[in-house]
C-alpha cells in the first residue's frame, strides 16, 4: 500500500484509524474538498475518543461529540485552545455533511488544524512531551485554485523545504520538477493511481474502525489502573496547548466561523473588496480586505449601508490587545464609505476590534479573546470580549449614549412612588458615580433585611429611564427567590399607580430568552450556567450582548460546602467548581455587573471589586431598621458535646447495610467522629427526640411568633418535624398538624409553602435545609434553631439574617 500520510503518521501507535482518516482528507483535498472536510470531522471525533480513553473517561463510540467534548473540557483534559480546534473541525464538518459545503481554502486550514491537534495529543497523551513535528506538508494542488490558495500552498512548501537537509531538498525539487513535466497521459495515469490509493485507504479505514474499539478499551483500562499517569498527562495537556500555533490563514477560517455563528455574513476568501463585495441594504456583512490609507483592513463590518466596525486579525502568537492600535489607524483612514452618523473625532468608524482567534483566558487576557473599543468617546477604554457582538447587539449599542445618560442622572432627583431610606439613596448615588467614572464592576454591601430589592427597583428604574442601559439580567440564587423578586417588580409602584413591571418589560424564570421589548429578565445562576456552559452547540450559546447590565442578588456565592442544593437545581462538583462556573458565566456577557450582598466573600471582591457602598448590620441596628439578636441558647447533649468515640479493641456491632445482618467486630484503632460527621451520617431518633423536648420549653405554639429550624438534610428534616410535633403535644397537650411543616426543595409547591410561612398564621414552625437560608423575607421569625454545624461564615450570617427584620 502507498504511504498513508507523512503529516499524521506519528499518530499510528495511538490509533491507526487517525492516520487513515488524515490520509483520506489529504487525498480528497485535491478533487473533493467536501469529503476531505467530512473525514476531518471524523478525525476529530476519533481523537476526542482517544483523549477520553487516555484519562479513563471513555463511554462508547456513539456518544455525541458535543457532549464528549464538554465532559473532557470540564475535567480539564482538553484545554481551551485545542477545544476550539475540536469544535472547528466539528462545525465545518457539519457544514460539509449537511449543507454540501466544499471549499479548498477551508479544507487546507482544517487540515492544518487537525495536524496541530494531533501534535498536541501526541505531546500530551502520547508520552513524548518533547516531540518536534516536521513542518506541515502541503497536499497536492487542487484542480481549481484561487491565487491566494496557490500562494498559501507555495508558502507551506517553502516552510517545509527550509526544514530539510540539502539532500532532502534536492529530492523534493526533483519531485516537483517531475510533476511539472507530466504529460496529459501521465497525469491521467497518476490520477487513476490516486483513486486506487483512496479505495485502498477506504478499505483500510473499515478494518481500522473495527480495531478502534479494542484500542480505546485497552487505553481505558490502562488509565483506570494508573491514575497517577492520567493526572500527569492532563497537566501536560495544558502545557502542550500553549505550543499550538495557527498561521494567519487558519486563524481567519476560525474567525469566519465565529462571526458567522453570531449572525454576520462572512467569507474572508470570497467576500472581499477586491472580488467586488460591497455593503447592501438589509445585509449584515463582514467584508474582507477593505482598503484604507495605510493598507487593507482585515474585515470591515456593515449594518446595511452603515460601516460600524473594523477588525484586525492576527495569527495566534501575536499580542491581541496591542493590535487594537492597528484597527484605530484603519478607522482613521478608511476609504469608500458613507457614515451619516460619523465621524467621531478622528475616527470614521465607531467600533474597533482586534483578535488572534484565541479563546479568552483571564490568565492571558492581553493575548486572548477579542479586544474591543467603542471609539465614539475618548474616555471609552478598550476591553476584552469572549465572543463577537451580534448585528442586533451592535445596533443597540450604537443607540446608547452612556455619557449623556450619566450627565442626565446627575440632575434627576431620587423621587419614586415609595419612600427610599437615606442609606438606599446613598447606595444609588455611589453606583451612578462609579458608572460615570467608567467602572464596569461594582459591589454594594448592605445588611440582610435592609431592602436590597427595593434598592434595585429604584436603581434600575432610573438607569432604564435615562437610557443608560437597554436590558438588565437580574440574577438570583434559586427559583424561589426569582419568583419572590418577580412579585416585587410587579407590585412595587414607581410612578403613580404604575408598577415597575407596568413601566418596563419583565420576563421571569420561565422565559429562557428575552424578546426585543424585555427590559428586565430574571434568571437563576443555575439557568445561566446551563445556557452558557452546557448549550447543545456553541452557536446556541446566548450572545454576549444579550444584556448590557447584570444585577446579581446574593452575589456572595460562598457557601456551597454547606448546601445540599435541595431545590432540584443544577449540581456542581464542589465549591471551586461552583465559583469557577459562576465567574465564567458572568465574564461571558459584555455587561456592567453590579453585585448585591450582605456578606462579601474574598472571591466576591475578586469578581466585583471592593464595595462602592457599605451599610452594615450594626449600622442598621443602631438606625433601628433591624433588630439585634439575643445571646444564643445552647442545648448540650453528651453526643453533641463529645462526639462519638470508639476505643481501640472495643467490641462493636457491625451492620451489613445490604443484608441487614448484625455481626460482632473489634475496632482496629480509635475511631472518632466530629459533630458534623455525626449530624450528616449517624443522626438517631433518640438524639433528635431529646433536642425536640428541650426546644418545646422555649417555643409556645399558641403565640404568633415564628420559628425556623435548620436541619442537616431532607431526611433529617422529616425526622425533626415528627419529633417536634410529638414534643409540643407532650408539653402543651395538643398542636395543630399544620403548625409544623418541612419546607425544602422536595416538598410539593415549595414557593407556595414559603409564602404561607411568611403571610399566613400557619405554619408557625418551619424545618428547612438550605431553601430558606438566604434571601427569604419572613419578618415574624423570632427564633432560629441550628441542628447542624455551619462551615461557612457567610452562610451563618445569612441564616442569622432570617430573623433580623422588623414586622
Amino acid at each position: 500500500m502507498a504511504q498513508q500520510s507523512s503529516n499524521f503518521a506519528f499518530l499510528g501507535p495511538h490509533a491507526p484509524q487517525l492516520v487513515t482518516l488524515g490520509a483520506l482528507a489529504e487525498r480528497y483535498f485535491r478533487t473533493d474538498p467536501n469529503t476531505a472536510l467530512i473525514k476531518l470531522r471524523q478525525f476529530g471525533e476519533v481523537l476526542a475518543q482517544c483523549v477520553a480513553a487516555k484519562i479513563g473517561g471513555y463511554r462508547d463510540m456513539g456518544e455525541n461529540q458535543v457532549d464528549l467534548l464538554r465532559r473532557l473540557e470540564d475535567r480539564g483534559s482538553i484545554p481551551s485552545e485545542p477545544s476550539r480546534l475540536f469544535h472547528q473541525l466539528r462545525k465545518i464538518g457539519n457544514r460539509a455533511t449537511h449543507d454540501g459545503f466544499a471549499d479548498h481554502s477551508a479544507a487546507l486550514s482544517t487540515l492544518k488544524m487537525a495536524w496541530q491537534l494531533g501534535v498536541w495529543f501526541h505531546r500530551s497523551y502520547g508520552g513524548d512531551q518533547t516531540f518536534q513535528s516536521p513542518a506541515f506538508i502541503a497536499p497536492p494542488d487542487p484542480r481549481i485554485a484561487s491565487l491566494a490558495l496557490k500562494e498559501e500552498l507555495q508558502r507551506l512548501r517553502t516552510e517545509r523545504a527550509a526544514t530539510l537537509s540539502q539532500a532532502e531538498q534536492a529530492k523534493l525539487a526533483q519531485a516537483q520538477a517531475d510533476e511539472a513535466r507530466l504529460s496529459a497521459e501521465d497525469r491521467a495515469r497518476k490520477e487513476a493511481e490516486e483513486k486506487s490509493d483512496i479505495l485502498r485507504l477506504l478499505e483500510d479505514a473499515k478494518v481500522r474502525e473495527a480495531n478502534l474499539l479494542k484500542e480505546l478499551e485497552a487505553a481505558q483500562a490502562q488509565a483506570v489502573q494508573h491514575p497517577e499517569i492520567v493526572t500527569a498527562e492532563i497537566k501536560q495537556a495544558t502545557t502542550a496547548a500553549a505550543a499550538i500555533d495557527l498561521d494567519e490563514a487558519a486563524t481567519r477560517t476560525i474567525i469566519d466561523g465565529q462571526l458567522r455563528d453570531r449572525g454576520w455574513e462572512v467569507d474572508s476568501e470570497s467576500l472581499t473588496y477586491a472580488s467586488g463585495a460591497r455593503p447592501a441594504k438589509g445585509r449584515n456583512m463582514a467584508i474582507a480586505e477593505w482598503p484604507t490609507e495605510t493598507g487593507p483592513a482585515d474585515y470591515v463590518l456593515f449594518l446595511g449601508l452603515s460601516c460600524i466596525g473594523v477588525i484586525e486579525a492576527k495569527r495566534q502568537r501575536k499580542n491581541v490587545s496591542a493590535a487594537l492600535a492597528q484597527s484605530e489607524r484603519y478607522s482613521k483612514g478608511i476609504h469608500h464609505l458613507e457614515n451619516p452618523d460619523g465621524p467621531w473625532g478622528e475616527f470614521r468608524v465607531p467600533l474597533l476590534f482586534a483578535t488572534n482567534g484565541r479563546p479568552y483566558l483571564k490568565q492571558l487576557e492581553i493575548q486572548s479573546g477579542i479586544w474591543f473599543r467603542d471609539a465614539r468617546h475618548p474616555t471609552n477604554i478598550s476591553r476584552p470580549l469572549v465572543d463577537w457582538l451580534t448585528p442586533g447587539g451592535v445596533k443597540a449599542l450604537l443607540e446608547i449614549d452612556a455619557q449623556a445618560a450619566d450627565a442626565a442622572l446627575k440632575t434627576t432627583p431620587l423621587n419614586f412612588g415609595f419612600e427610599l431610606r437615606p442609606y438606599q439613596k446613598r447606595a444609588i448615588e455611589e453606583v451612578e458615580k462609579a458608572l460615570g467614572l467608567g467602572q464596569r464592576t461594582m459591589l454594594v454591601a448592605m445588611a440582610t433585611g435592609t431592602g436590597k430589592t427595593k434598592l434595585a427597583i429604584a436603581m434600575l428604574s432610573r438607569l432604564l429611564e435615562a437610557k443608560r442601559f437597554r436590558r438588565v439580567c437580574f440574577v438570583v440564587d434559586r427559583s424561589i427567590l426569582g419568583g419572590q423578586t418577580e412579585g416585587e417588580f410587579k407590585t412595587t409602584k414607581i410612578m403613580g399607580v404604575r408598577t415597575f413591571a407596568d413601566t418596563f418589560g419583565i420576563k421571569g424564570l420561565e422565559d429562557v430568552t428575552p424578546d426585543d421589548a424585555t427590559k428586565v429578565h430574571i434568571c437563576t445562576i443555575q439557568g445561566l450556567v446551563k445556557r452558557v456552559l452546557f448549550a447543545d452547540d456553541p452557536a446556541n450559546v446566548p450572545p454576549i450582548d444579550q444584556y448590557d447590565l447584570m444585577v446579581v442578588d446574593e452575589c456572595h456565592r460562598g457557601y456551597l460546602l454547606d448546601r445540599e442544593m435541595s431545590d432540584a437545581e443544577l449540581q456542581f462538583n464542589d465549591q471551586t467548581d461552583y465559583i469557577s462556573k459562576y465567574r465564567r458565566v458572568l465574564e461571558h456577557f459584555d455587561a456592567v455587573k453590579i453585585g448585591l450582598t450582605a456578606t462579601p466573600a474574598l472571591h466576591t471582591v475578586n469578581i466585583f471589586g471592593q464595595p462602592v457602598y457599605t451599610y452594615s448590620y450594626r449600622e442598621a441596628v443602631a438606625d433601628r431598621y433591624l433588630i439585634d439578636h439575643e445571646p444564643p441558647i445552647r442545648i448540650e447533649t453528651e453526643l453533641s458535646a463529645n462526639g462519638i468515640r470508639f476505643a481501640s479493641g472495643q467490641q462493636l456491632d457491625l451492620l451489613n447495610t445490604q443484608t441487614g445482618e448484625i455481626t460482632q467486630g473489634i475496632a482496629p484503632d480509635e475511631l472518632g467522629y466530629d459533630v458534623e460527621a455525626f449530624n450528616r451520617s449517624v443522626i438517631t431518633e433518640p438524639f433528635n427526640k431529646t433536642v425536640a423536648t428541650a426546644l418545646a420549653r422555649y417555643i409556645d405554639p399558641s403565640l404568633p411568633d415564628k420559628t425556623l429550624i435548620f436541619a442537616v438534610n431532607d431526611a433529617h428534616a422529616d425526622m425533626v418535624v415528627q419529633q417536634v410535633k410529638a414534643a409540643l403535644v407532650e408539653a402543651y397537650g395538643s398542636v395543630d398538624d399544620a403548625d409544623v411543616r418541612k419546607i425544602t426543595g422536595s416538598v410539593d409547591k415549595p414557593r407556595q409553602q414559603t409564602l404561607a410561612f411568611r403571610n399566613d398564621p400557619a405554619p408557625k414552625i418551619a424545618v428547612t435545609v438550605d431553601l430558606l437560608t438566604t434571601g427569604v423575607d419572613v419578618p415574624k421569625i423570632t427564633n432560629l434553631v441550628f441542628l447542624r454545624r455551619v462551615n461557612s461564615r457567610i452562610l451563618y450570617e445569612q441564616m442569622l439574617g432570617r430573623a433580623t427584620r422588623l414586622c
